[in-house]
């Protein structure tokens, strides 16, 4: 999609830039927190409308699933329909460049919008799954089913099972292909960059300290401090469409 729009290129650490330029593998994770400066609320923000009586914690569940199918089944659509009408931001742009510009960059989000692919970034790893797509909640194999407008979970043409989103809910395990993926990457990474995330939610969270073991330099930007912060290299307070843009403008 381009390179990202032109931004006045902020104060960086000269030591990361240099970093950044000799890197050979990058590994970027991100969570909500990028997502957030595109409009999709985060699970930590309250829900409104006609759901501001539930939380998410109630409703992203196998057991939610089971116990009323079609309540949750209608949750996500209407997350569908938010997430439909976001475009990807600055950051998801600068991300795209950077995989242009670097020798090899692994992606790794904790969102499910699929904003990153939307912005050309190719390499990625979704951690919790893609919204957009659908999954058999029996076999759990993929589903491509027309879902728009409906109100109820459709069935499984092959086992007439209920579908579900192809996303990982509360209690459920990180699909083990891209937990894998994301630690051999981060094993071998030189730089480690983590965007908008909480740095509290696991496994996610120990990817930086794995990438710390590795001796991986790791670089943080968040607008706000988080349990990462104090022991990364550098912390960069702010938002992603700020910050990632001057990072791909100066390697650039």
């Amino acid at each position: 999609m381009g390179r990202p729009p032109a931004e006045a290129v902020l104060p960086l650490p000269l030591q990361l830039l240099d970093g950044l330029r000799r890197a050979r593998h990058v590994v970027v994770l991100t969570g909500a927190g990028i997502s957030a400066e595109s409009g999709i609320p985060t699970f930590r923000d309250a829900l409104t409308g006609l759901w501001a009586r539930f939380r998410p914690e109630e409703l992203a569940t196998p057991d939610a699933f089971v116990r009323d199918p079609d309540l949750v089944w209608q949750w996500y659509q209407w997350r569908r329909e938010q997430i439909a009408a976001a475009r990807p931001n600055a950051g998801h742009l600068a991300l795209a460049a950077l995989e242009r510009l670097v020798p090899r960059l692994t992606l790794v989000t904790q969102n499910v919008d699929g904003l990153h692919q939307q912005a050309g970034s190719r390499q990625v790893v979704e951690f919790h799954g893609n919204i957009h797509r659908n999954r058999c909640s029996m076999d759990q194999e993929l589903v491509d089913v027309d879902v728009r407008g409906t109100r109820r979970p459709p069935r499984c043409p092959r086992c007439g099972g209920m579908v579900r989103p192809d996303v990982v809910w509360f209690g459920e395990p990180i699909p083990r292909a891209c937990l894998v993926q994301s630690q051999s990457a981060v094993a071998r990474c030189d730089l480690f960059v983590s965007v908008g995330t909480s740095a509290l939610v696991e496994p996610a969270a120990g990817l930086a300290r794995l990438a710390r073991e590795a001796g991986a330099v790791i670089v943080e930007i968040n607008p706000a401090e988080t349990p990462l912060t104090s022991s990364a290299d550098y912390a960069l307070q702010g938002a992603a469409g700020q910050l990632l843009p001057a990072l791909a403008a100066a390697l650039a």
